[in-house]
This record gives structure tokens, C-alpha cells and sequence, in this order.
């Protein structure tokens, strides 16, 4: 364990220590990969060490990404991993807490929907789902989900047609026939 911490230590030493002469701001994200396969305070105990190493502030905030890269579970599980390190960060004013839930299941946006009410700050995914193995969350999916319950995503999708047709081009896959929206 105390060796896999310092990985996680080292590598932010290392962003800090190649952004010191960049001008601009960065914010560091940070995720442990097996999230949904380590024992929760051990995932704790690293996210811990990285946003101190970081020096995370309300003002200079860290993004801990959550990932169900390997759907292992259903999403209540996941819900309450989540929900479990969201209750037990230490200055969790400081946290950007995200998920990248993937769809190795059929359940991406369950996931997704659930890890949000399990105190989620922001979702990972992409257009239709398109990702590695079985696909990652579906964003266009779950944001007009969330639309027909009145809360306003950010994203906008006036023009669906156009976004898969475009989709469609750059990718050379086709929108599924039974995508939702």
C-alpha cells in the first residue's frame, strides 16, 4: 500500500514540478484507476495523500475522479462507494468529486444517475457512449434525462440531429437505431 501511495505522490509532485513556470491555471485530476476494486479506505488514503500534496484549497480546487472503469458491481453499489468517499474526504470544499462510469453492464447511466445523488460534482463520458471495450457513460443520454426532470445540464443539444450527424462523420460509427433521444 505505502508503495502505490507514493506513486500517486510522486506523479503530482511531477505535474507541480513541470507547471511551476506555466502562466496559466492548472487543475490536477487525479483518479485511482481500480477505483471499484479497492477497498474504500485504502482509495481514500491515496486521494487524501494527493490532494495534500497538492495543496488543494476551496480556491485551488483538485478534481478526484471516481472511476467505475470495470463495471464490478450494480449502480446502488457504486452509488454508495461513492457516497461513503464523499462523506469521508477531508476538506471536501477543495474536491471536484467526478465519475467516469462506463457501460461494461448496460448500466452507464444508472450509474451515473445514482453517483450524482450519491454526491457527485461532475460526469465523465462522451457523445453516445463511444468508448473503449463496451462504451463509457452515454452524456447525450443522461443530460436529457436530466432535462425531462427540469435540470438544465449545460449541454446543448437543439440541434440533435446535426450533433449525430457530425458524430456520425468524424467517428465512421453509426448512432445506434435505438438511442433513446
Amino acid at each position: 500500500r505505502d508503495r502505490v501511495k507514493q506513486i500517486a505522490i510522486d506523479g503530482t509532485r511531477m505535474v507541480k514540478k513541470y507547471m511551476k513556470d506555466y502562466d496559466g491555471k492548472v487543475i490536477l485530476e487525479d483518479s485511482p484507476e481500480s477505483f471499484t476494486g479497492t477497498e474504500l479506505d485504502f482509495a481514500l488514503d491515496i486521494c487524501t495523500a494527493v490532494q495534500e500534496e497538492w495543496g488543494a484549497t476551496p480556491d485551488n480546487k483538485i478534481i478526484i475522479n471516481l472511476p467505475a472503469t470495470v463495471e464490478m458491481t450494480t449502480p446502488n453499489v457504486y452509488a454508495d462507494q461513492i457516497e461513503w468517499m464523499n462523506k469521508h474526504f477531508k476538506n471536501r470544499d477543495s474536491i471536484i468529486l467526478s465519475i467516469h462510469p462506463h457501460n461494461d453492464r448496460g448500466t452507464g447511466v444508472a450509474t451515473a444517475e445514482l453517483g450524482v445523488l450519491a454526491g457527485a460534482d461532475r460526469l465523465e463520458g462522451t457523445l453516445f457512449g463511444n468508448g473503449e471495450r463496451t462504451g463509457n457513460l452515454d452524456l447525450v443520454t443522461v443530460a436529457m434525462n436530466l432535462h425531462s426532470h427540469g435540470v438544465d445540464s449545460k449541454l446543448d443539444f437543439h440541434n440533435m440531429q446535426e450533433i449525430a450527424d457530425t458524430y456520425e462523420r468524424l467517428t465512421a460509427m453509426q448512432v445506434s437505431k435505438r438511442q433513446p433521444y
